[in-house]
């Protein structure tokens, strides 16, 4: 197979943030593959001089969704974009969690708020219909958890005005109960590649009660290796099963555990998810074999 040109996909604001951009480097690089590390909205950067390029830490996109989009668009009609546009169309919005609802998979509760909707009645009626839980508070379209915050049953009105100020800045709102078994579990996340299983991690809780949300392009997680439960395995195939386009290159699966201790989805990642590569020994080297692989199917 000829040495490919890979471009690894970052934001301006990520570069030397992303922990798996060194052992991906070292494992293209291995595979014969000539690598440069791209900002996403670098408007001298010949797209076309690429093979393939990888989503990778393209963190600032919610802010700018539409210019992302837009890019992800163009860069497509230039080179192999992965994952594809139209499963960044569809994941870079959560509201994809009720499609995947419908579809039979296990979902934390989940409620959206629309801009133009009344932020008070949307949490009275949340909290009613979730009598124990706290309650978070995120943006349909976010990363890294920006945005997102924890808030107790009794400062409503601190929740109030969160989402209120998702909705005058023109973005939906997400309502979801905190499910307080993450306080002793953690996440579990799981990777695949290709649709089949790499590996697993687990992340400690990123939410403390009445915290502000993250001032920093992501929160600091605490991060070890998991081995998933086969309940957590059947919760993730599942999802991926249910992503109309079928499974992609790369996905991450977040779950957590519910008050029963059901593994439920919390985020379905495919485009631009941490895989912790430094968490397990020769990820790197499966990621870029089945990149090699995709190309060999699909690349031009």
């Amino acid at each position: 197979m000829p040495s490919l040109n890979v471009a690894l996909v970052t934001a301006r604001a990520a570069r030397g943030l992303d922990e798996d951009e060194p052992p991906l480097h070292l494992a293209l690089q291995k595979a014969g593959c000539t690598v440069q590390i791209a900002e996403w909205d670098d408007a001298k950067m010949d797209w076309a001089s690429f093979d393939i390029a990888l989503l990778r830490s393209a963190w600032d996109y919610a802010e700018r969704v539409t210019e992302f989009l837009l890019w992800v668009e163009r860069a497509s009609r230039l080179t192999q974009i992965l994952n594809p546009l139209s499963v960044v169309r569809w994941n870079t919005d959560k509201h994809y969690l009720a499609q995947l609802a419908a579809a039979g998979v296990a979902i934390v509760p989940s409620a959206f708020v629309e801009p133009g909707e009344e932020a008070g009645l949307a949490v009275q009626n949340f909290l009613a219909s979730h009598a124990q839980a706290e309650i978070v508070v995120k943006p349909a379209i976010g990363a890294g958890s920006r945005d997102a915050q924890r808030h107790r049953r009794t400062d409503a009105p601190t929740a109030v005005a969160h989402v209120k100020r998702l909705l005058d800045a023109n973005r939906s709102a997400l309502l979801q109960p905190y499910m307080e078994r993450v306080d002793r579990d953690g996440e579990t996340a799981l990777m695949f590649f290709e649709g089949k299983f790499s590996h697993a991690i687990r992340k400690g809780p990123l939410l403390p009660a009445g915290a502000p949300a993250t001032k920093g392009l992501f929160a600091a997680e605490t991060i070890t290796p998991r081995v998933p439960g086969a309940d957590e395995m059947r919760v993730a195939e599942r999802a991926l099963a249910a992503i109309p386009s079928g499974a992609p290159l790369y996905a991450r699966v977040d779950l957590i555990r519910d008050e029963k201790g059901s593994p439920c989805l919390l985020e379905l990642e495919l485009t631009e998810p941490s895989l912790f590569f430094g968490h397990a020994a020769e990820s790197a080297d499966r990621f870029t074999a089945a990149v090699l692989r995709w190309f060999q199917r699909h690349g031009k």
